[in-house]
């Protein structure tokens, strides 16, 4: 038998005997998430006995982390816009940068109503439905090639009720049938694969071997599917719809200039909180 404080000591000291760089961080989530009890509780309650079972399983999801799965592919939680998700092995772990895009959107579609969207590449679905819950008369359609993603897209939409507002499509970009009927959208919306494929292997332990390949790859230059996006993109988009993208922090320069080619007016480019380039967006 193990007190509370005792597991919290030993997570703490073998993820970081593993190099998990904030493992007191992590050892806390993932003792909050198998017992379900808060900071406040903990410290009142430290040295109290834990249930043998919960201490087996906390044990258990402390050797994943040290192994560098992600903190979420063990909890399934990802939180996004201030939303919780539901994320696994096969989507992408939504990231605070990616908030940076979907604000930007956002201010796009300001003062507009029943908006269609289009998010291409939807992965678990975080951007379209943070739009969705952000704007209540908008409507839109998820596309991914990947079914395993589609997946967790379902449960997403399920979760956040938003089966009669949210269509998901598993399609090659825009490859599906569903998608050749002449619709058009207010808004284009994607955060693609834009690792060049040489780099991937470079990549922290977390991305490169839990991330899903097919996320991350953007082939050759890692602006493959901008290139594509932005050619036959076009013709999903209505007049004065607004193409956006998120961009490695290098690739600003290069995809403004793809969508200026492509004929995208008032291209421009928006950095995060590190103020490094993360969103290239134009009208079309």
């Amino acid at each position: 038998m193990s007190s509370f404080e005792e597991l919290l000591k030993n997570g703490k000291k073998i993820l970081g005997g593993s190099g998990i760089t904030e493992a007191g961080l992590d050892a806390w989530l993932l003792l909050e998430y198998v017992t379900g009890k808060n900071r406040a509780w903990y410290f009142a309650h430290s040295d109290e006995m834990a249930d043998s079972k919960e201490a087996i399983r906390y044990q258990e999801l402390i050797r994943k982390r040290s192994s560098h799965i992600p903190l979420q592919h063990l909890t399934h939680q990802a939180f996004f816009m201030g939303y919780e998700f539901y994320v696994d092995q096969h989507v992408l772990v939504p990231r605070q940068d990616t908030e940076v895009l979907v604000e930007t959107a956002l201010e796009a579609m300001q003062g507009r109503k029943d908006l269609q969207i289009l998010d291409m590449c939807t992965g678990s679905g975080c951007i379209l439905f943070s739009l969705l819950l952000e704007k209540p008369d908008s409507t839109g359609t998820g596309v991914d090639l990947s079914l395993e993603a589609l997946e967790v897209a379902r449960r997403n939409r399920r979760q956040l009720e938003l089966d009669g507002r949210a269509e998901l499509l598993q399609s090659d970009l825009f490859s599906a049938k569903e998608l050749k009927d002449g619709r058009q959208y207010d808004i284009l919306i994607s955060n693609p694969p834009y690792i060049p494929t040489k780099e991937i292997d470079t990549l922290m332990e977390e991305v490169k071997s839990h991330d899903p390949r097919l996320a991350l790859d953007g082939h050759e230059d890692g602006l493959y599917f901008y290139r594509k996006i932005c050619t036959e993109g076009r013709i999903y988009l209505k007049k004065g719809g607004w193409l956006l993208f998120e961009i490695g922090c290098d690739q600003g320069k290069d995809v403004a200039e793809l969508m200026e080619a492509a004929g995208f007016s008032e291209v421009q480019r928006k950095k995060d909180l590190s103020g490094l380039d993360r969103v290239v967006f134009g009208k079309w």
